[in-house]
């Protein structure tokens, strides 16, 4: 079962599939991160707000 590696919470395996390259099995960041987002090999603030 893939789990966020930011915040530990379950993601789907077509949410894994799609957002994690083919040789990681868990996303770095997901929906339920806010305001967290992927930037290259890292996870990073957003710099603005994803729910205002």
């Amino acid at each position: 079962m893939p789990t966020c590696q930011n915040c530990g919470s379950f993601v789907t395996d077509a949410y894994a599939r799609v957002f994690t390259p083919s040789d990681v099995d868990d996303p770095r960041v997901c929906p339920d991160c806010e305001d967290k987002i992927r930037d290259g090999a890292d996870v990073r603030t957003a710099r603005s707000p994803r729910n205002p």
